[in-house]
Formats: structure tokens, C-alpha cells, sequence
């Protein structure tokens, strides 16, 4: 039988993302065990304390065994972090340091969510795709610059590291393993016992596009407010950089060192966003959004909307909007 380790990292972290895992593991285990096989996991919670409460000690859990006492493993999950995340590095860095000795040896690694942080303070992530929530991005890209965040991903899997996006998207995860380890039944059975969307991908259509403007860059945050005003404008990079006084090369670049997109893909994901408002909100038709937003073509309009979100305006549209099946547009 192998291992499976569960960590319960030091700090105020995600209760759900220990507790879940936890129980459909379990759960997969009982239904091979009732078919007459052998589970081929023990499941145990691993940290460095006997305990470590949640919620401002509303919740606790209790490891079941000290990481040291752990020798050797063939799975470990990392739950998803609260966000002060310097914090969290700092507290579990006999965790973080373990982590890398496991992966060296063989052990495969999954972090959920913000979990990404441990995993990639453990130096294992470089170079390697890495899916998080959305919202930690700026931050992660920060500290872990030589990581390729794939926020638009629910889930990667690259040289046995798994990572996957935001909040309970865990839960695909986890089903995501359990047919890796187990068998694409048990992982059918699973998803219908926790009612859990089985082969979901995709955390795009859920992304809140805010602007990336945890830089220092006053031109290009200039820049960024000028376009967010006049979205509805057709607006070159040469009108922008002219604008702001700075060649186009040199323009270009600083925007995409400040903000991780070319000057277009910003623009792109602003008009897009207010698109996405408009279709959750309202009763208005594609082809009226499509014009407000500052296209005239319904296929270009169609094309980047789905490249963003995942979607079709009208999937959008059906799956956000309550009055959609109401209003039966053509998009």
C-alpha cells in the first residue's frame, strides 16, 4: 500500500481543502475495499504540531503523525494558504524543506490553490506550469517569477506536480487523482457521491478581471486608467504610446514587464469584463454588448470573448444571467 500525506501547515489556512480531500480519499478507499481490492493508499494528516486551530479556534485538527516521523511518502497534498503568504513561508519552512526531500525521492506533490506557495518556496516549481486562484497571481508572480503561472487552467500536471486553481475547484483535483491513483470508476462514483462536476477544466469563466496594478510603473498605471475610461474606443498601441510620450518599443515593453500583458491583450480583458457585467445584468442582446464594448465584428467579438472566458457569449449569457431563459436573443 502506498503513502498519502495530507499536510495541516501552520497558520490560519483553508479548513475545507484539509477536511476535503481527507473525506473523498477516504471514501474512494471504502468503495475499492467494498469491490474487493485493496485501497492502494494509507491516508495520513502530517505537520508539525499536535494542533492547529482554525477560525480563530472555532476549529481545530490534529495531526496524525509528525512530517519527521514520515520517512518516506508517494503522495502529498498541500492545502491552500490564507493570504498573508510571507507569514505562512516563514512558519512552515521545516514543511517546505521536507516537501523538496520528498520529491527528490520519488514522492508526487499536489497543491491547492495558494497551497502553490509552499510548493514553490520548496524550489520544485520553477520552470513548471502552476495554476492558483486568480486574485493570488500578482502576488505569486512576485515572489516566484521563474514559475509559469497558468491561471486560466483548473488543474496542471507536469513531472509529478500537480497544482490547480482557486477556492473548491479542489474538489476536481482531488477527483483528478483518485482516477490517476484508482480508476476512472472510482472516480465516476466519487463525483456522483459529492455531487462533483467531473471533467471540468477550466476556471476562466469565474477570473474577476481587476487590473494588474501592484506595480510602480506611473506611465503605464497612466496608461492603464486611460484605457480602462475609453475602452469603447478603438485605441492603437501608437496612439497610446504617443499619448504618453514614450516610444512604441519602449511603451510596449514597460507595459508587459508592469502588467503581464501586451497593451492590446489589457484592453482585450477590460472590454471583455465590462461585457461579462453587461450579460450577467441585463437584458440586452449580444449584438448591443458587442457594440457598447467598443467592437463592430460579432466573430472577432466571439473569438475573444471565448479565448477569456472559456465561453460563448451566450453560454456566458445562459449559465449568469437568471432572466436568460426568458430571453431567448440570438447571440
Amino acid at each position: 500500500m502506498k503513502h498519502l500525506t495530507l499536510l495541516v501547515p501552520e497558520g490560519e489556512n483553508n479548513l475545507s481543502s484539509i477536511v476535503g480531500p481527507y473525506k473523498i480519499f477516504s471514501r474512494a478507499n471504502q468503495f475499492i475495499k467494498e469491490n474487493g481490492k485493496t485501497p492502494p493508499f494509507k491516508i495520513e494528516l502530517a505537520g508539525l504540531s499536535e494542533n492547529v486551530e482554525f477560525y480563530n479556534g472555532l476549529f481545530s485538527v490534529k495531526p496524525q503523525v509528525h512530517i519527521s516521523e514520515i520517512k518516506k511518502t508517494n503522495l502529498i497534498i498541500i492545502p491552500s494558504l490564507n493570504h498573508n503568504f510571507d507569514k505562512a513561508i516563514e512558519a512552515n519552512k521545516p514543511i517546505i524543506q521536507w516537501i523538496e526531500k520528498q520529491y527528490r525521492k520519488g514522492a508526487e506533490v499536489a497543491s491547492i490553490c495558494t497551497g502553490a506557495f509552499l510548493l514553490a518556496s520548496a524550489g520544485i516549481l520553477d520552470g513548471k506550469a502552476c495554476s492558483l486562484h486568480w486574485s493570488a497571481a500578482d502576488a505569486f508572480g512576485k515572489i516566484f517569477p521563474a514559475v509559469r503561472l497558468k491561471t486560466d487552467l483548473l488543474i496542471t500536471d507536469e513531472f509529478g506536480i500537480y497544482t490547480n486553481g482557486g477556492a473548491y475547484s479542489f474538489l476536481n483535483l482531488v477527483l483528478y487523482l483518485i482516477e490517476k491513483y484508482y480508476d476512472r470508476q472510482t472516480a465516476i462514483f466519487c463525483s456522483k457521491v459529492f455531487q462533483i462536476d467531473l471533467d471540468r477544466q477550466s476556471q476562466s469563466p469565474f477570473v474577476i478581471f481587476t487590473g494588474q496594478k501592484s506595480h510602480s510603473d506611473e506611465l503605464v498605471k497612466k496608461a492603464q486608467t486611460y484605457i480602462e475610461k475609453n475602452f469603447q474606443e478603438k485605441i492603437s498601441v501608437g496612439q497610446l504610446s504617443n499619448q504618453f510620450a514614450s516610444g512604441r518599443r519602449n511603451f510596449d515593453r514597460r507595459f508587459i514587464k508592469a502588467t503581464g500583458n501586451t497593451p492590446l491583450e489589457y484592453s482585450q480583458r477590460v472590454r471583455i469584463e465590462s461585457a461579462k457585467k453587461a450579460l450577467e445584468t441585463s437584458r440586452k442582446t449580444a449584438n448591443e454588448i458587442m457594440y457598447e464594448v467598443g467592437y463592430s465584428d460579432m466573430k472577432a467579438f466571439r473569438k475573444v470573448f471565448r479565448k477569456i472566458t472559456g465561453l460563448s457569449p451566450l453560454e456566458y449569457k445562459n449559465r449568469y444571467n437568471k432572466d436568460a431563459k426568458g430571453n431567448k436573443s440570438t447571440i
